[in-house]
Formats: structure tokens, C-alpha cells, sequence
């Protein structure tokens, strides 16, 4: 009998010290110790590097690819990159000038972004990184030390979109309080195409841009509203829409005038008149602006197009039709109407053509025809520039 409880005692005491093993073996495991560490998060490479001669390297991991190119809007096309005795692909680029840039690794004819980059560019279809590329001195783009304003993410159900619920970023400037005493005129901010409601101030840095040129009293206090203009995503997903048609802007001039500014006219303090209420956009976001905008002048006394993907010379058949008000109305209604597409872009031509109609018309208005292309870089400078005319 005794043996047998003296049995029994060692087998306990071997399944404590077992156990006692395990648990210290757990709590190993659970300290992030460098050999846990470099289990969890295999070693990279540091992409990207700025480097202090302006320069930028990109290096991408891939030792069994046959060929990595990288696509980069410093430039035009693609660049190839080389391949060192450890399988990381290696290319330096020097941009032109500072700026904001958007990029990508092609690897054996796929895209991706930098999966050592955590800044990515936010979009329905291609998925980008982002490189920000500092000059000596900071530009009204960058971060500098004035008094911030928040982007808050706001959600709404929208009866116009059958339904659905919908998200959009608001930006406030500093110190603006919604349920204060201030009230503050309103932009409403619109992505291009495949953009989201995130890309205008993760891309665009909008909020930044605002922050730095009211600090600097080069523009009024505002709040900036940036709704998501395309509902079809959701409404396709939810069986609400059978296609997605990119053309229309029916469906978002009604989604702004009957559902955006309302829910920002009953969550925020601020100005309802027309007089304090603007409208501005990029690519289809600019073509959605000018049908919301020039359609509906008892709302919005300022339009800004940037760069917007209207074609040919349908501008003359909206114009007709009643997408845009009469251009008697606009010369009487309209504050501010301005125009901004670069002198490489791809939808210059119908730009051109909208210009040059304007001022046969007699519509007073501004153009603006920098270099560049269809890119972010450019829209930046429409925003910090259109910015500083609202609301006077």
C-alpha cells in the first residue's frame, strides 16, 4: 500500500514538473523575445529610403522572380530594377521635384504595393504605396508646426442608395467644436475614380494642407466634407444595383444634396447658405462636381473641377439639357468657378474645350493649365490654390 502511494506521489510529481515546464514554456513563448520576434517578423528590407541627396531607393524581396519593374509617377512608364546576390531588387530614382509620390513593384507582370511600406494609397482597384519625398524647406503638403485640425469617419444610411450605409471622412479645422458656437462655411470634397473617401487626405493631405494655410491666414476656417461617390460597390454587393455606371451623375448629385449635407447641416455647426457651402473634385469626382455644382448654383456659390472626366464636347449637351443651369443663372449665382487640368493630362482636350466655351459665354471663371499629368501631385496644388479663394 505503501508503494503504491509513493508510486502515486512520483507520477504526480512528474505531471507538476512537466506542467510547470510547459507553462514556463509558454510564457516564453509569449515574451517577445529576439528569437520569437524574428520568428514572427521575418527580416525585410528597409523600403523606401530617402536618402539625403533627394534620392529615393526602393528595394523589393523577391529571389525567385524573373524580372521586377517599378512603376513610379516621378516617371513615366516603368523602371527595371536589378537583383543582388540575396534576391532583393534594388533601383534609386531622383525626382524631379519634392513631392508625394505613388508607386508600385511589377513582379513577373504582377502588381503590388510595398509590403514594407505602410503607407498605402487607398483605392478600389490598384493597390499602390506612397512615398513622400521632403524638400529642404517644408511645403504647405508637409506637417509643420501649426495647430491641427481631426478627420473624423462619420456613417449614414442613405434612403437614396436603397439603403445602404454609407462612410465618409470630415475634416475639422483646430479648436472647432460641433456642438460649439462657431459656425463654419462647408466644402464638399469628391475622390476620383476607384478613390475612396480616405484618399483626398492620406493621398491628397488635404487635412494638412488646410491646417497649414489657415494658420497662415491664407484661407477661412472651413470643414471639409469627403463622402465616398461611388455606391455602387455596396449597392452591387447587397443586390441593390445590377452594374456600376461611371457616366451617371444623377445618383451622386441627389446622394450629396439629399443625404450628405443634410447629415453635416443636423451633426455640425455650420453654415447652410449658399453663400458658405463650395464643391470641388477630381477626374470623375470633377465631372460629378460640375453636375452637382453648376447644376444646382442655389447651393453652391463655388465650383472647382479638377481635372474633371468629362469628354468631347458634352459639356455644351449638359448645358442644354439641364444638367447645367443656364449660363445667365451661373454668371449671376456663381462666386467662383474654377477650372484645373494640366497640360499632360489625358482629358486636357475636353478641358480645353469647356475653357474656351466659358469665355465665348462670358462666364467669368479661372483656368489653371500647369505641366503634368492626371496625377495627385497636381491635385494638391488645385486644392492648396482653390482653398485660398473660398468663402471671401
Amino acid at each position: 500500500m505503501k508503494i503504491m502511494k509513493k508510486t502515486t506521489l512520483i507520477i504526480a510529481a512528474a505531471a507538476l514538473f512537466m506542467a510547470a515546464n510547459t507553462v514556463s514554456a509558454q510564457n516564453q513563448e509569449q515574451r517577445l523575445t529576439p528569437e520569437v520576434m524574428a520568428r514572427l517578423f521575418p527580416a525585410g528590407v528597409v523600403s523606401p529610403e530617402c536618402n539625403p541627396d533627394g534620392s529615393v531607393t526602393f528595394r523589393c524581396q523577391a529571389p525567385n522572380a524573373e524580372k521586377v519593374e517599378l512603376e513610379c509617377q516621378m516617371y513615366n512608364g516603368n523602371r527595371p530594377m536589378v537583383k543582388d546576390e540575396r534576391g532583393v531588387w534594388t533601383l534609386t530614382v531622383t525626382p524631379d521635384v519634392p513631392d508625394i509620390y505613388p508607386y508600385a513593384f511589377i513582379i513577373d507582370g504582377t502588381k503590388i504595393a510595398d509590403p514594407n511600406n505602410m503607407y498605402i494609397f487607398p483605392n478600389e482597384g490598384f493597390k499602390y504605396s506612397i512615398v513622400d519625398v521632403r524638400g529642404e524647406a517644408p511645403s504647405v503638403q508637409d506637417i509643420q508646426d501649426v495647430p491641427h485640425g481631426k478627420i473624423s469617419y462619420r456613417y449614414y444610411t442613405s434612403q437614396n442608395c436603397k439603403g445602404i450605409v454609407r462612410p465618409m471622412c470630415v475634416y475639422t479645422p483646430a479648436g472647432y467644436d460641433p456642438k460649439g458656437n462657431e459656425k463654419l462655411p462647408v466644402l464638399y470634397l469628391i475622390h476620383g475614380m476607384t478613390d475612396t473617401y480616405e484618399t483626398w487626405f492620406k493621398v491628397g493631405h488635404a487635412n494638412i494642407i488646410l491646417d497649414n494655410l489657415i494658420a497662415s491666414g491664407q484661407a477661412k476656417r472651413m470643414i471639409v466634407v469627403m463622402p465616398y461617390a461611388n455606391p455602387y460597390i455596396e449597392m452591387m454587393a447587397q443586390g441593390k444595383a445590377d452594374r456600376y455606371d461611371s457616366m451617371d451623375t444623377d445618383l451622386i448629385t441627389n446622394e450629396i444634396i439629399k443625404e450628405v449635407i443634410p447629415f453635416i447641416e443636423k451633426n455640425y455647426n455650420v453654415l447652410t447658405d449658399s453663400n458658405n457651402r463650395a464643391i470641388a473634385g477630381f477626374s470623375l469626382g470633377g465631372r460629378q462636381t460640375l453636375a452637382c455644382g453648376l447644376g444646382h448654383p442655389e447651393l453652391f456659390k463655388y465650383v472647382a473641377a479638377y481635372a474633371p472626366a468629362i469628354f468631347g464636347n458634352e459639356y455644351e449637351t449638359n448645358f442644354a439639357n439641364g444638367t447645367y443651369a443656364p449660363i445667365e443663372t451661373l454668371k449671376k449665382e456663381l462666386k467662383l468657378m474654377w477650372l484645373g487640368t494640366g497640360k499632360d493630362d489625358f482629358l486636357i482636350q475636353a478641358s480645353l474645350g469647356l475653357e474656351e466655351y466659358l469665355t465665348k459665354q462670358g462666364l467669368k471663371h479661372t483656368f489653371y493649365n500647369p505641366g503634368g499629368g492626371h496625377t495627385w501631385m497636381n491635385c494638391r496644388d488645385y486644392l492648396e490654390l482653390t482653398a485660398k479663394e473660398l468663402f471671401k
